[in-house]
C-alpha cells in the first residue's frame, strides 16, 4: 500500500481490525521508533514523517537502511528524525539493542529470501524495549505483499494484458526472492520469535491506489533491466517493457492482497 495510505490503514482505518492502542497510549516522552529498510530517505521517510505527527514532539524517530545515497541532505531532516546505516543480515549494533518502542518493516518481501526471515525478526525482536514503556512491551510492524496473490485486474474490457503476464512471469523465475512465498507465514514467524497479541491485517487495496502503486511497480522493472547482467533476460525485458506501460495506459495493472502483521514482545 502507499506510504501514507498504508500507515493510515494500520492506524485510523475505519475498518481498521485492530486495537487503537499501542501508538496512543505510548505518547510519552522519549518514545522511541524505528522505520527499517527506510529507503532513499523521501519515499520511504514518509512513514517516519506521518508517524511524527502522531506522536509527542519528544519522540525520538530513526530510519535505518544499508544506503542513502539518494537521500537529502540531513539539514532537511525534522530535528528529531535521524538516518543510520545497518543492514538487517548484520547482527544489531550493541547501542540499538532493547532501544526502541515501536519497530516498523514493510517492502521486504523481495529482499528476503525464506531463509533469511526468521533470523531478521530476531534481530527486530532485539531492538524492542521490555517493560520500560507505558504499555510494557514494545510492538513489531511489518507490511508486505503476499506476491502469491498477485494478480492483474482491468479499469475496462478492452485493455490487454498479455505483456505484463509475461514480463512477470519472466522475473519470476530468475531470482527466487521476486516470488516470496513466506509473506503468509509471518504470524507464525512471529509466535515463534517471542511476540505475543498477534494481529493481522488484509487489505486488497481499492483500485485508484492499486493503479498507482503499479505504476510504481514498473520502475523496479526498469532498474532490473538496468542492472541485470543476465543479457538475455535485459533483451527481454527491453521488449516488454513498453508494452507492458502500453497495457497499463489503457488500464491494466498488477495488485496483491496487502498483509499487516503487528506482534507485542512481552514484558520480562
Amino acid at each position: 500500500m502507499a506510504d501514507k495510505t498504508e500507515f493510515h490503514a494500520v492506524s485510523s482505518g475505519d475498518n481498521y481490525v485492530f486495537t487503537r492502542d499501542f501508538l496512543d497510549n505510548n505518547r510519552q516522552d522519549d518514545l522511541c521508533v524505528a522505520d527499517v529498510g527506510t529507503g532513499t530517505g523521501q519515499h520511504g521517510s514518509v512513514w517516519l514523517f506521518d508517524v511524527r505527527e502522531k506522536l509527542a514532539p519528544t519522540a525520538r524517530l530513526v530510519g535505518l537502511d544499508i544506503s542513502f545515497d539518494a537521500t537529502p541532505p540531513v539539514q532537511t531532516l525534522p530535528s528529531n528524525v535521524t538516518l543510520r546505516h545497518w543492514s538487517v543480515k548484520e547482527d544489531v549494533p550493541e547501542d540499538l539493542i532493547g532501544v526502541f518502542d515501536i519497530v516498523h518493516v514493510r517492502f521486504f518481501s523481495f529482499v528476503l529470501l525464506v531463509d533469511d526471515v526468521p533470523s531478521v525478526i530476531d534481530r527486530l525482536y532485539k531492538m524492542l524495549k521490555g517493560s520500560q514503556c507505558v504499555e510494557p512491551g514494545g510492538y513489531l510492524q511489518w507490511g508486505d505483499p503476499d506476491v502469491e496473490s498477485i494478480r492483474i485486474d482491468k479499469a475496462n474490457a478492452e485493455a490487454k494484458t498479455e505483456s505484463l503476464a509475461e514480463m512477470f512471469k519472466l522475473l519470476a523465475v530468475q531470482d527466487p526472492r521476486l516470488k516470496p512465498t513466506w509473506v503468509t507465514n509471518l504470524p507464525d514467524l512471529f509466535s515463534a520469535a517471542g511476540f505475543v497479541d498477534i494481529e493481522v491485517d488484509k487489505n486488497d487495496c481499492p483500485p485508484h491506489w492499486a493503479y498507482l502503486l503499479h505504476e510504481c511497480g514498473l520502475m523496479i522493472h526498469e532498474l532490473i533491466y538496468r542492472k541485470t547482467k543476465n543479457e538475455k533476460m535485459q533483451q527481454e525485458l527491453g521488449r516488454l517493457l513498453p508494452l507492458a506501460v502500453e497495457e497499463t495506459r489503457t488500464g491494466a495493472y498488477v495488485t496483491a492482497v496487502r498483509w499487516t502483521v503487528v506482534g507485542k514482545k512481552p514484558a520480562p
